[in-house]
């Protein structure tokens, strides 16, 4: 089940449809689909998770947190709509396009991606090329 969480005034209007892609793309990964959240903040938010679990004082546009058990895909998606807003400007995407990726960044790491060395960061940003193509299709 994957749930949509608000803390900010933000709403996506589409949530069906954007549950039935994240759905399809972990299935896509031969994993199933366990309990997702998506939290949707702001930076003030983010930045408070950002210091008090990872120990990093820096603004970031998302933070998850794995609770996967093996191919059963579980976790908590939290994502700061005003970075993915200044994202979106700094890498002239649409905003929705910024918020897709992000969106499908975290499950992409659950099923088992990494971005740590370049050679990971390429593979990523090819996986989530191919998610979101899937999307706009």
């Amino acid at each position: 089940m994957i749930t949509f969480n608000y803390e900010t005034d933000f709403q996506i209007s589409n949530e069906q449809i954007l549950e039935n892609w994240i759905e399809s793309i972990i299935v896509n990964h031969d994993c199933e689909v366990g309990e997702i959240n998506y939290i949707f903040c702001d930076d003030s938010y983010l930045h408070k998770l950002n210091v008090e679990f990872l120990n990093h004082d820096t603004l970031t546009d998302i933070i998850s947190f794995d609770n996967s058990l093996g191919k059963l895909i579980n976790g908590d998606i939290y994502i700061s709509v005003e970075r993915v807003e200044d994202n979106s400007k700094d890498f002239k995407v649409s905003f929705e396009e910024e918020l897709h990726r992000v969106m499908i960044h975290g499950v992409l790491h659950y099923v088992g991606f990494k971005d740590k060395s370049e050679e990971d960061q390429n593979e990523m940003t090819k996986q989530e090329n191919i998610a979101l193509s899937l999307l706009k299709n």
